[in-house]
């Protein structure tokens, strides 16, 4: 036997809108968006609502609820006290299309804006030979459901829509991070690019991207950070300055023992270390961040050379 909740629901459109009361049914075990559906059911069915997996895995029921941003179909509702009023919104970073749909087309055009994987010149299909350990790092960035709870919560367009042009928010920087892990990625430039094409010095790394995450990325950790202190390193250390003076990148001597050019990036030895035993900073590596490999620790993947089309991206032209 169900019991009667409170609801506050947005209602309108681009031209403005309300909050409406609703007074609906919940039982055991439910989710908001089921409320939201049974509203459509029996009360407004008019109420426009983006939905598709309820699994938590496809990102479309953002929203949010008692003003934290959230999905939906992964809000329960035994986690609200029985007399409190549930008040339920839409994306407020986004412009309101109707009720609690948003259009976020801003972030897919931020995802053609970033320069896709680029494989290393004269390398075949079938040719790739990587490691679990080889993609430890970035493998916890692709557990990413575009959901844009991240992008929403960034104050830097959440609160200045100004920044819009100029800064690609949260989601794009664990894309950068994670191409920029890849050990077979050509494009060298991924720090830079972020700096100077993404926004990524708007970013103050207060962590409300991470804390909205439903999958629980650790984007300001072992993204954000990351990508900030290599580029300080870059353009501000004193030796790196004088080393890019001094020496052309094709001078500068192999960083990598490795005995075939794609079978580990860092060699079979591991990462180099100090003469005090230490890695640099920037190396840590975590422990799985992104789960278990289904696969096993030492599975190598090389890709079947039949039924595989693969375009190489043009070179960039000056």
């Amino acid at each position: 036997m169900g019991s009667s909740r409170h609801f506050r629901v947005w209602r309108g459109d681009a031209a403005g809108g309300e909050i409406q009361d609703f007074d609906v049914e919940v039982n055991e075990g439910e989710v908001v968006l089921d409320i939201i559906h049974r509203m459509q059911a029996t009360e407004a069915p008019d109420l426009a609502c983006r939905w598709n997996c309820k699994a938590g895995k496809c990102g479309s029921c953002s929203m949010e609820i008692n003003g934290m941003p959230r999905l939906g179909c992964m809000t329960r509702m035994s986690t609200f006290e029985a007399d409190e009023t549930i008040t339920i919104t839409p994306l407020r970073t986004f412009p309101v299309i109707r009720d609690l749909v948003t259009d976020v087309s801003f972030n897919y055009q931020k995802a053609r804006e970033t320069p896709a994987f680029a494989p290393p010149a004269g390398v075949e299909p079938g040719e790739y030979r990587m490691q679990q350990v080889d993609v430890e790092r970035s493998q916890e960035f692709r557990k990413c459901i575009e959901c844009f709870l991240c992008q929403n919560t960034c104050h830097v367009v959440r609160d200045h829509e100004e920044n819009m042009p100029a800064f690609s928010g949260p989601r794009y920087f664990i894309r950068a991070a994670e191409l920029d892990m890849h050990p077979l990625d050509a494009k060298t430039d991924r720090k830079d690019y972020a700096q100077a094409h993404q926004g990524l010095g708007y970013c103050n790394i207060t962590k409300c991207c991470t804390e909205v995450c439903p999958e629980h990325i650790k984007i300001t950790d072992n993204a954000i950070i990351p990508m900030k202190e290599r580029v300080v390193d870059r353009r501000y250390d004193p030796l790196v300055w004088l080393g890019r003076k001094i020496f052309r990148r094709d001078e500068l001597p192999a960083t990598t023992t490795a005995t075939t050019p794609f079978s580990s990036a860092r060699g079979p030895e591991g990462p180099a270390v100090g003469a005090d035993g230490k890695l640099e900073v920037a190396e840590l590596l975590a422990n799985h961040q992104g789960g278990p490999s289904p696969f096993g620790d030492e599975q190598e993947f090389p890709l079947a050379t039949g039924g595989i089309t693969y375009v190489h991206p043009e070179p960039e032209k000056n």
